[in-house]
């Protein structure tokens, strides 16, 4: 089994035109990503404007990145950057979009700003869970392409699907769906212990 390259390997790859490259990437950062916005009190839609713009800039910004190693603190810091600047111009527009759990922030949107802007790492227990997902999907990344296929087709849909579908896409029986996760989810257990 292939190790999940580092992020400055990674980096390099995607500087080579390489897509799967950039696809680990993306899924690595993505739900990190979509946290800061969300920390902020951002609606969905908002959101969703920060992922891709910081995503986008990324991939512009691919050959000026010199340290590959931080690419997460360079995705983290462009993602408050951008959270802040949609604050801004909430607060300029006057549309009063205030953080989520907060009550009313005074005229000039401090509040907001200043807990977008914190510099400080997120809430320890948001933290840690983010870290949990990460090495989780580390251990994915690292089955063989048919496993990972059928883990993510199992438990990586936003809806799940059926056994029926998930036999139809694989190409096996129903019945040999429930010794397949079995063995799967014994493959993971491995990995996420080597992880550690």
């Amino acid at each position: 089994m292939s190790e999940t390259p580092e992020d400055d390997v990674l980096l390099q790859r995607c500087r080579d035109g390489d897509r799967a490259a950039w696809s680990i990437l993306v899924r690595r950062y993505q739900r990190l990503i979509y946290t800061v916005p969300r920390r902020a009190g951002l609606s969905e839609e908002s959101c969703a404007d920060v992922f891709q713009s910081t995503f986008s800039r990324l991939f512009e910004h691919l050959d000026r990145i010199e340290d590959g190693s931080r690419v997460r603190a360079w995705l983290v810091t462009t993602a408050r950057r951008e959270s802040l600047r949609l604050l801004e111009e909430a607060r300029r527009r006057g549309s009063g979009q205030r953080a989520a759990g907060t009550g009313e922030s005074d005229d000039d949107g401090a509040d907001e700003i200043e807990r977008i802007a914190d510099p400080g790492p997120l809430p320890e227990a948001l933290l840690s869970d983010l870290q949990d997902q990460h090495r989780v999907r580390q251990a994915v990344d690292r089955l063989d392409p048919r496993s990972r296929q059928f883990v993510e087709l199992m438990f990586l849909q936003e809806e799940p699907l059926p056994y029926g579908e998930v036999a139809r896409r694989m190409g096996m029986a129903e019945g040999s769906i429930g010794p397949t996760r079995a063995r799967c989810l014994e493959k993971l257990r491995v990995l996420l212990q080597e992880i550690r």
